[in-house]
């Protein structure tokens, strides 16, 4: 059985709709840590070691995060700058993390026809995770195809394409899925 480690970076999670159902939906699954900075490190004191030890005995690493100002949220920015260190995920005797994969899983308020050349935001959410996927290369990790979930607007808001609490519940049924079949491979 392969173990998942998914690093939660929301920093408002209690407010959220989206990733907390991606969470419930993979809580119970046997193989996969959940690990919330933002509820760990509430003052942003990271320890680099706890981080790093966690990283070593997991298979998968999971980012899921909202997609903010197009961008990772800060914290996991600066979770990125303090554990991805040199002598440990790259340069000499930096190959802590060589083999093990790194999937992204981003939600947005956006829906998905505004991340596409051209539309609203001008650029697909690929183009907006390359620095995490130039991250995932230079340590030495197998990049993922990220897990994506559009649409989640606050519904107060009524936009068009938001995304419904059934279509939100298929996603994290996939999601799950998603892990489940990882773990078990």
């Amino acid at each position: 059985m392969k173990n998942v480690l998914a690093i939660l970076a929301h920093p408002n999670f209690a407010e959220s709709r989206g990733n907390k159902t991606l969470v419930d939906a993979i809580q119970a699954l046997p193989s996969v840590k959940i690990h919330n900075l933002y509820e760990r490190y509430p003052n942003w004191q990271i320890d680099v070691q706890v981080e790093q030890e966690l990283l070593r005995h997991h298979d998968l690493i999971v980012l899921q995060f909202p997609l903010q100002w197009y961008s990772v949220p800060p914290l996991l920015k600066k979770w990125m700058d303090d554990v991805l260190t040199y002598g440990f995920a790259f340069g000499t005797g930096g190959t802590a993390l060589q083999g093990k994969e790194l999937m992204p899983v981003v939600t947005t308020g956006g829906t998905s026809d505004m991340y596409v050349a051209g539309g609203a935001v001008n650029f697909t959410i690929s183009e907006f995770l390359r620095p995490i996927q130039q991250t995932a290369n230079y340590c030495g990790m197998i990049y993922k195809t990220p897990f994506t979930v559009h649409g989640l607007f606050p519904k107060v808001l009524e936009v068009p394409g938001t995304i419904t609490d059934e279509q939100m519940f298929e996603e994290a049924q996939r999601y799950q899925h998603l892990l489940r079949q990882y773990s078990e491979s």
